[in-house]
């Protein structure tokens, strides 16, 4: 018998790692194909950062043109990137359907991806507060 999400327990991630960075346009259609994966709770990606503007050096205050820095469409909403994903954690709602995800996860990415990737169960991203989280004020 699986326990519900509310009881603190951690749910399971399946993260992706592709062996390049996405560009904006196949970040965009791998997000979109991976939320109509069944069981699929939420997805969080991470990679190299896109400021929008310099932070040192001679340029320090100019605006930075990189061009994956772009407004990408997921679920009918529209964000802008921020970073050129490199990872992506991709919540399940219990861990008894992890099985299946996986493999449907993977389907999506061998459909999407032009190159190899590697597909890991785990828990990568904090799912509770932190010590560090009470001191800095950011709960209470």
């Amino acid at each position: 018998m699986s326990t519900p999400a509310s009881e603190g327990v951690p749910l399971p991630e399946i993260q992706i790692f592709p062996e390049r960075l996405l560009l904006a346009s196949t970040t965009e259609v791998l997000l979109n194909k991976l939320y109509t994966v069944k069981n699929v709770r939420q997805i969080n990606i991470q990679g190299e950062g896109l400021p929008a503007v310099m932070k040192a050096g001679p340029g320090t205050g100019g605006p930075v043109n990189h061009p994956e820095r772009k407004k990408i469409k997921v679920r009918g909403e529209e964000l802008e990137l921020t970073v050129q994903v490199g990872r992506i954690f991709v919540e399940i709602c219990d861990i008894d359907f992890v099985p299946q995800a996986l493999k449907d996860i993977e389907e999506v990415c061998k459909e999407v991806l032009p190159f190899s990737f590697t597909l890991e169960v785990g828990r990568y991203n904090k799912f509770k507060p932190t010590t560090s989280d009470y001191k800095k004020g950011l709960v209470k």
